[in-house]
């Protein structure tokens, strides 16, 4: 069993998101980090993500929401990294970016609403936020969430793997069913691809928020 649990964010929001997550997992013995990744570039989520995997006593399972998912198939190389979880997440190839995994929509999809960039980062549109990122959360806590985004940069979309951890090390995929930012069958394609042991529950992008049990659920299953 490993006891090392390090949580890794997405876009547009930060690493207070995983408390729910946090709080089963803390209860339950694990050694729980959160990382609060600057969202300015790739290389520099990776050296966060890093810094808090070197701060650790033995392994660790790496889990990411959203772009974390490129984060930690980049960051997990790293020889204290025994498993991954991907939660509605991006899972790239090498070669592949945020920018390359959503360019090409499947027909019909939705399309996130973000905002043209603005000196380099980039925004959801407000008044759209709830629906595509938070669907199944109460109405205040949306508003919330949509009033503090992060600014998230336009180099770390466009930051490419080099070497996807999923290729060496053993994966989990928690596809949320009613995503309306990351498709379901592209999450089910990716997590297939890295020959991930694949969940699935009801949820919007905002899973790991409306669902921490299940989310906290399949990491206990990599820890195993």
């Amino acid at each position: 069993m490993i006891r090392n649990i390090v949580l890794v964010h997405g876009g547009f929001v930060d690493g207070s998101g995983w408390q729910a997550v946090y709080d089963l997992l803390v209860a339950d013995g694990f050694r729980v980090s959160v990382v609060q990744n600057p969202t300015l570039s790739l290389a520099g989520d990776v050296a966060t993500t890093h810094q808090a995997i070197d701060a650790l006593d033995g392994s660790c399972v790496l889990v990411g929401h959203s772009y974390g998912g490129v984060v930690i198939s980049e960051a997990g190389t790293h020889p204290n990294v025994a498993a991954l979880v991907y939660i509605a997440a991006f899972a790239p190839d090498k070669g592949e970016s945020v920018n390359t995994l959503i360019a090409d929509p499947p027909p019909g999809a939705p399309v996130p609403p973000i905002l043209p960039p603005v000196n380099g980062f980039l925004f959801l549109d407000r008044d759209k936020f709830a629906a595509s990122f938070a669907g199944d959360l109460p109405v205040d806590q949306a508003a919330f969430m949509a009033d503090s985004q992060v600014p998230w940069g336009v180099d770390a979309l466009g930051g490419t793997v080099t070497e996807p951890a999923w290729r060496a090390k053993p994966s989990w995929y928690l596809v949320a069913t009613d995503d309306r930012m990351i498709p379901p069958p592209a999450q089910h394609a990716m997590a297939q691809r890295a020959g991930a042991t694949i969940a699935e529950t009801p949820g919007s992008h905002s899973v790991y928020l409306s669902q921490p049990a299940a989310v906290a659920d399949l990491i206990r299953q990599a820890a195993s």
